[in-house]
């Protein structure tokens, strides 16, 4: 089992003790009326040449990036866009399966409501590294550049139905089941099939952060997780990868300092 399952469970404790709703004041917070749901969007500046768009991991919200203040000091330069997806937070949901099809729909309906017309550098953690690759690579005109944050992949993203049955049971018997979370949980089988048949990303600058020390509980391999995204870089000219020995898969909480000194270094390459 990868770390990505094995840590699920510290997953939901430390999203509920980690939040700091005193982070949030500086940003603006504003709801993306879509046909059937909404979804809760917090920006913070406006004036950069490009968009910086976080895409949080399975059963996080928006507030996952503020908990050591990575999207503040980022957004201290960069025009910065948190939200939640659909069930997080108050976003609400509607009867769609919550797919990588469907989470990358609706990202590029944030990024249409709040880009105008500028490029993105999208940065995404855990199973929203998967989001923010497919919408990379369905949209490549409006990349600037990635940043990948211990992001989940289809090599070692591998399961059971017995073993999603229990994930899903376990997360819906604590939140319900129009939580995110456990929607979200329902399609990761499909979510690995469809990831397979995706072709490379687009040739922009990408950046790949791997969290190589063992979350408690995990049985995983970090070196597969390593060389699962050392395959990020195929056809991409400008790939920069890099195994953090001191962090697990919270590499935003375990060293934030790292993504801030790598967004800077993503951005240095940018025109």
């Amino acid at each position: 089992m990868s770390k990505f399952f094995a840590f699920l469970t510290v997953l939901f404790i430390l999203v509920s003790c980690k939040k700091d709703k005193s982070r949030e004041v500086s940003f603006n917070e504003s709801i993306l009326q879509l046909s059937t749901h909404n979804l809760a969007t917090y920006s913070f500046r406006s004036n950069s040449k490009y968009l910086v768009v976080f895409e949080s991991g399975l059963g996080n919200d928006h507030s996952i990036w503020q908990t050591k203040r990575v999207a503040e000091s980022i957004g201290a330069k960069m025009n910065v866009l948190i939200y939640d997806r659909a069930g997080y937070g108050k976003s609400t949901i509607d009867d769609t399966p919550r797919d990588i099809n469907r989470l990358r729909i609706e990202l590029e309906l944030v990024v249409e409501k709040y880009a105008n017309g500028r490029k993105v550098i999208l940065v995404g953690h855990s199973l929203g590294g998967m989001v923010i690759r497919d919408f990379a690579i369905k949209n490549p005109g409006m990349i600037a550049g990635l940043l990948f944050v211990d992001p989940s992949h289809e090599n070692v993203l591998r399961l059971t139905q017995e073993t999603e049955d229990k994930l899903y049971n376990s997360i819906n018997n604590s939140n319900g089941p129009d939580f995110g979370g456990t929607r979200e949980t329902r399609q990761l089988i499909e979510d690995v099939q469809y990831m397979t048949a995706l072709p490379n990303l687009p040739d922009v600058p990408v950046v790949v952060l791997t969290g190589m020390k063992s979350d408690p509980g995990s049985t995983g391999n970090t070196q597969d997780l390593y060389n699962a995204h050392e395959l990020l870089k195929n056809g991409v000219s400008d790939f920069t990868h890099i195994s953090d020995t001191n962090s697990g898969h919270f590499i935003m909480i375990d060293n934030p300092g790292l993504i801030i000194e790598k967004f800077n270094l993503l951005i240095s390459k940018l025109p």
